[in-house]
């Protein structure tokens, strides 16, 4: 009798302990204990013990929650009972009801001694956690780690400190986090607890996050979910870390995405208080993205989840969404001001610093248009104190409060001292980040002190100063330095693997085979690339050795331009206004509304779009007839009598990147550069071709590749082709190293949704831009005879992503490729002359501009003429 008993007992204790190792079995084990014979109370209340927290550990928390009331219920000694109700109070929090929680975890402490008791406190702190008193959670967990030292219980102080390091991460001491992240971790790993050390080493990743360490944050979710997998244990609510971090940088439609998936996978497991987080998560996404009724209708929903389960805390920040949208929708009122003031206010008070100062940022803004400056001065001089610590995006909103208050004052000097430091912050903050996407993303960070620099400067009139402004922050990403990726061999192996599964898919789709696995696969391979490509550290060695390369003066510029005109378009709120620098001399002009010319520009691409697509017609010919004039007139009227029939470099914003701008009467037979920012083009011209061989490459599928490249050699002595099943992405990739001058003829692909997944296709499947990052030697000027192949997706600042940044950011000096569809029978006369010319020694832009004239006034129609303006030369020109 006495020898099954403690058979029992010890059976059931090894359940308990399987529980974070593997879950699974520890269900199987308690099962077991609970099935054989007659077990005494407290063996099958440890037993239901281990069940209810392994269901934990695997997110089904209604299971949970019914075998942890049983164990309450059937225990037959204080002690082992109050263990339970310890249990439960864990996992009440997690379904989000924390007073519940908080009384199932206080009515067990006086029960409980030494180890025990510690235990009890470190679920304590987790209650407390959950409902936002944080300095009380602290508290608990400091407890638990001193118990745990005195017992010498190394799982208990694992916990304790995994616990206290991931608050402290949250509330920003991140030493101190790090501290008891990285030893939580290892004593895990010394315990063989798997599961909870890759627990722990993923809350190290999200330190890294908090405290901006955005790739790092990337490299250790990556391997963390690697470990997960393997592990086999699924963690929804990590989806929440993995959209804060992507929030911070911001990647907005990911966030929405990740955040969307997180309120469907937490509504389904039933687990409530990540739900309400969730939906906070979403709330906070679709307002960055201006989905203001999904922002209202989802923190509200939050907010509601928040107050039930006794967080308010949590409430206040759903709060303060729900007000920003409002502000957002141009509501202007007392009661809203007195609201945000008051949230504002909660946030601060309980650690929550950052939405903090959004929402007093706004507020002051508000209390400005209400008529009362005296209020809104007192508010940013509290937000103002901002730029002293915490993350850069956080110090920069510092650094823009306090512009504002001395814009208030009266001292634009003042006001535009401290947006030059706010942007400082945030540049250094880019520098840190290596991979070109997040450089890219990044930059809506910059964007109100950016606006405000150049809103003073135009009402100043100082058309140096708006040019300054306008390249402080536009393509701040190319502004750096490019980082040299690591030949990090699991990135090579991704990228094969996309283009064997890209071309199998496109196979599948000619067939019209079943697509739905093939779909699958490319899109785990794309995440898997995109997080490897993001890890890479911003401190790497720079492809030419700095760091951020500084605006341009216009003295420079004007050697540099020599009998050139540079056009800079700038947006100011809703108008378009261009500075125009001439012989060393600048000039402001209004060139009327923004949304005319957007609207303006879309017809005209439209136009020529259906000229070669759809086939030359008189109607088509009229559309675009109508479209060029009223586009040329709005943006060259105001500037042609400066602009004579001089040379013309233009760095546009936005949509306009995707003009085809020799379309335009201006710029027919005028040699056009078209650059992402005038530091950009002033680099790309200092740059010295290398003098290795042409390269010359034909794509699959594209007879009049073939023609072209083979005609080209013969005009082109000594060049390099790769044709047929010799042009595969390694030999094209190794050929570009180092070549003066590469011309590839390809079927080309633009991914709006992430243009570095846009394609060149190639004998053994695609080329992504993310392989061309890899070049290590980068030619000297590149023609891509491809489709929509000088596309551009553009993210806040006038970041481009796609091929023609990833070359002009490595060091290519002139990039000749497409904005439009185009072609192959028409366009290889056009390249034939394009490259004579240049072979003669005219620059690219001027030997673009004579075959473009030449091929346009042979005659051909409507499809020649829209064949020659899809090219456009970008660079150094």
């Amino acid at each position: 009798m006495a020898d099954s008993a403690v058979s029992g007992a010890v059976t059931a204790q090894t359940a308990l302990d399987a529980v974070q190792r593997y879950p699974r079995e520890a269900i199987a084990i308690g099962r077991r204990v609970l099935a054989a014979g007659h077990p005494d109370a407290d063996e099958r209340s440890t037993a239901e013990r281990a069940i209810g927290l392994a269901l934990r550990e695997l997110n089904d928390l209604p299971g949970a929650l019914r075998h942890l009331r049983r164990a309450v219920r059937i225990a037959g000694t204080p002690r082992v009972r109050a263990l339970a109700q310890m249990s439960l109070g864990y996992v009440l929090a997690n379904a989000g009801r924390t007073v519940a929680a908080l009384r199932a975890v206080t009515l067990a402490l006086p029960r409980l001694t030494g180890a025990d008791a510690g235990r009890a406190r470190m679920q304590r702190g987790v209650v407390l956690h959950y409902r936002g008193r944080f300095d009380e959670a602290v508290r608990d967990y400091d407890i638990a780690v001193e118990i745990a030292q005195r017992e010498g219980d190394l799982l208990l102080e694992a916990r304790a400190r995994n616990n206290r390091g991931l608050l402290n991460a949250h509330r920003g001491t991140s030493r101190d986090a790090d501290d008891d992240l990285f030893r939580s971790a290892a004593i895990f790993s010394r315990l063989g607890l798997d599961l909870a050390a890759a627990d722990a080493r993923w809350n190290i990743g999200i330190a890294a996050g908090q405290r901006g360490d955005v790739a790092g944050a990337l490299r250790g979710f990556a391997t963390v979910d690697d470990e997960y997998r393997r592990l086999s244990v699924p963690r929804p609510a990590l989806l929440l870390d993995r959209f804060e971090l992507l929030l911070s940088v911001p990647l907005v439609d990911e966030a929405v995405e990740v955040a969307t998936s997180a309120v469907t996978e937490l509504r389904r497991r039933g687990m409530a208080s990540d739900l309400a987080e969730a939906l906070l998560a979403r709330a906070r996404a679709a307002l960055l993205a201006g989905d203001l009724d999904t922002a209202t209708g989802a923190a509200a929903s939050a907010r509601a989840r928040f107050r039930r389960q006794g967080r308010r805390i949590w409430a206040a920040f759903a709060r303060h969404v729900e007000l920003r949208a409002e502000f957002s929708r141009g509501t202007r009122s007392a009661a809203l001001l007195t609201a945000m003031v008051r949230t504002a206010d909660q946030l601060d008070a309980t650690g929550w610093p950052s939405p903090a100062l959004t929402t007093r940022i706004e507020a002051a803004r508000l209390a400005e248009a209400l008529g009362r400056p005296a209020r809104a001065a007192e508010l940013l001089a509290v937000a103002a104190r901002a730029h002293r610590r915490g993350t850069a995006p956080h110090r920069a909103q510092g650094w823009y409060a306090l512009a504002l208050r001395r814009r208030l004052d009266g001292d634009p000097r003042g006001a535009t001292r401290a947006l030059r430091r706010g942007l400082a912050v945030l540049d250094g903050h880019r520098a840190s980040l290596g991979a070109t996407e997040l450089r890219a993303h990044s930059g809506a960070y910059g964007h109100e002190l950016a606006a405000e620099g150049l809103d003073i400067a135009v009402r100043t009139g100082t058309p140096a100063q708006v040019l300054a402004w306008a390249e402080r922050w536009r393509a701040n990403a190319l502004r750096m330095r490019a980082v040299q990726p690591p030949q990090d061999p699991e990135l090579a192996t991704a990228l094969a693997e996309l283009r064997m599964v890209s071309t199998a898919l496109e196979d599948a789709l000619l067939a019209g085979h079943p697509v739905h696995a093939l779909r699958r696969s490319q899109g785990r391979l794309e995440q898997r690339i995109r997080e490897l490509a993001r890890g890479v550290d911003g401190g790497a060695r720079a492809v030419d050795g700095g760091g951020l390369v500084a605006p341009p003066a216009v003295h420079a510029l004007a050697t540099a331009l020599g009998d050139a005109v540079l056009l800079e378009l700038v947006a100011h709120g809703p108008r378009l206004r261009a500075v125009l620098v001439r012989d060393g001399r600048t000039s402001l002009h209004d060139l009327g509304p923004l949304d005319e010319a957007l609207g303006r520009a879309r017809l005209h691409r439209f136009g020529l779009r259906r000229l070669v697509t759809t086939g030359d017609s008189a109607s088509a010919r009229a559309g675009v007839e109508f479209a060029t004039t009223a586009l040329d007139q709005q943006l060259f009227d105001p500037v042609r009598r400066l602009l004579g029939d001089r040379p013309l470099v233009i760095v546009p914003i936005g949509a306009l990147h995707a003009v085809p701008w020799s379309g335009l009467p201006t710029c027919a037979g005028r040699p056009v550069t078209v650059a992402p920012s005038a530091t950009v083009w002033l680099r790309a011209v200092g740059r010295i071709v290398p003098a290795g061989p042409p390269v010359l490459v034909a794509g699959p599928r594209l007879p009049a590749a073939e023609t072209e490249v083979r005609q080209l050699g013969a005009a082109l002595p000594g060049s390099r082709p790769l044709t047929g099943c010799g042009a595969t992405a390694d030999a094209v990739t190794d050929a570009l190293n180092g070549t003066g001058l590469a011309h590839i003829a390809a079927h080309g692909t633009f991914r709006a949704d992430n243009p570095l997944f846009s394609t060149l296709e190639l004998a053994d499947g695609p080329l992504t831009a993310y392989e061309l990052e890899r070049l290590t030697r980068p030619p000297g000027c590149v023609v891509l005879s491809a489709c929509d192949s000088g596309l551009s997706g553009v993210r806040p600042g006038d970041e481009v992503m796609g091929f023609t940044a990833v070359l002009l950011a490595l060091g290519a000096r002139s990039l000749i490729a497409t904005v439009l569809p185009v072609p192959g029978d028409l366009t290889t006369a056009l390249m034939l002359d394009l490259h004579r010319r240049m072979r003669a020694g005219a620059p690219p832009a001027v030997a673009l501009a004579e075959a473009q004239r030449t091929f346009d006034t042979a005659g051909g129609g409507g499809a020649a003429h829209a064949t020659a303006a899809a090219f456009v030369c970008f660079g150094a020109g």
